[in-house]
Formats: C-alpha cells, sequence, structure tokens
C-alpha cells in the first residue's frame, strides 16, 4: 500500500497521519490499499490537500472543522461521507447533543430532507459506536 510513489510526499505522509486520527487507520489503510493505478490519484489528492494542507493548518481547532464538515455534507446530501464524518466527529470531542443541534440548524437552513437522511445516518453511527463499546 505505502510502496506507491505517490504516497511518498511529505505533505501525503503529514496528511496520512491527520487522516489516521480522525477517520480511524482501519478505515484509511484500506481506502488506500484498494486504490488501483485508475483511483490512487484522488487518495493522493485528497490525502495531500483535504488532510495535509486544510486539516492541519492552525485556524480552527479539529472539532469545529468536524462540525463544519457535518453541516457542509448534510446540505450536500452526502450521507456515505457524512456518516464517515459524524465518527470523526466524535473522535474529534464534537458530542452527540452538538451534533443534534448542528443537525438541526442545517434542517432550517438546508430543507427538513436534507435534515432527515443526516439524523437516521447519525443514529446509525451512534448505535454502531455504541455496539463496539459494549462488545
Amino acid at each position: 500500500m505505502t510502496e506507491r510513489a505517490e504516497y511518498q510526499s511529505e505533505l501525503f505522509q503529514k496528511g496520512l497521519s491527520v487522516r489516521r486520527e480522525v477517520l480511524g487507520a482501519d478505515y484509511v489503510d484500506a481506502s488506500l490499499a484498494k486504490a488501483d493505478d485508475f483511483t490512487v490519484a484522488f487518495q493522493q489528492l485528497t490525502t495531500e490537500f483535504c488532510w495535509g494542507q486544510i486539516w492541519t493548518r492552525p485556524g480552527l481547532p479539529r472539532k469545529t472543522r468536524s462540525m463544519l464538515n457535518l453541516a457542509m455534507l448534510t446540505a450536500l446530501g452526502k450521507p456515505a461521507e457524512l456518516r464517515l464524518h459524524v465518527k470523526g466527529a466524535l473522535t474529534n470531542g464534537v458530542t452527540r447533543e452538538e451534533i443534534k443541534e448542528i443537525l438541526l440548524q442545517t434542517g432550517i437552513y438546508c430543507g427538513v430532507p436534507a435534515c432527515l437522511e443526516a439524523f437516521k445516518v447519525a443514529a446509525e453511527v451512534f448505535a454502531e459506536v455504541d455496539a463496539a463499546k459494549a462488545g
């Protein structure tokens, strides 16, 4: 996985560290391992620029970045990415109560259907997290 030339830059390694911390090493490593000659460029792009340049900037704490992502992904209607970032938000210290308030806020500005979908995704993630803690 990490032998690929695209994964060798300092910026990639910097982004990879943050990406693993927020999303979990198992998920990230599986994503990188699944990359083929076509999709490796996307893995490089997202790891270097999203995680290596933006998520490492000092202007906002990770918790705030996670909160923004939840609102934006809800607004965009991207439940698969929202699922991933609800987990990341919990990792970054966003509480369930804060997640609820973020989703309610997006419901007013982005519409009830987007809000409903986001609540369903968040509830599923909470159930998975609770089950993992219990088991």
